[in-house]
């Protein structure tokens, strides 16, 4: 997938079609450089994403999802 800059923010993610259940799973992940607040110690602060960082992610996540998806369906 393509973004338009290489850094935006969660409701520019969420404006192109991504889930925004996608986008805080993505935030929620330990260890994750990708996401970020753009400040903060304020609590309403925006999250913008790295769009190279989110994609790397974003097509690993994907790769194992299908996988998992592969072994419930041998296993059942």
């Amino acid at each position: 997938m393509e973004y338009p800059k290489p850094f935006m923010r969660k409701k520019d993610l969420i404006d192109m079609g991504i889930p925004p259940q996608y986008l805080d799973r993505a935030i929620c992940i330990p260890g994750q450089t990708f996401a970020f607040k753009l400040d903060p110690s304020k609590k309403t602060s925006p999250y913008i994403f790295d769009t190279q960082g989110f994609e790397k992610w974003r097509v690993k996540d994907t790769v194992e999802q299908h996988k998992i998806m592969q072994r419930r369906s041998t296993i059942a």
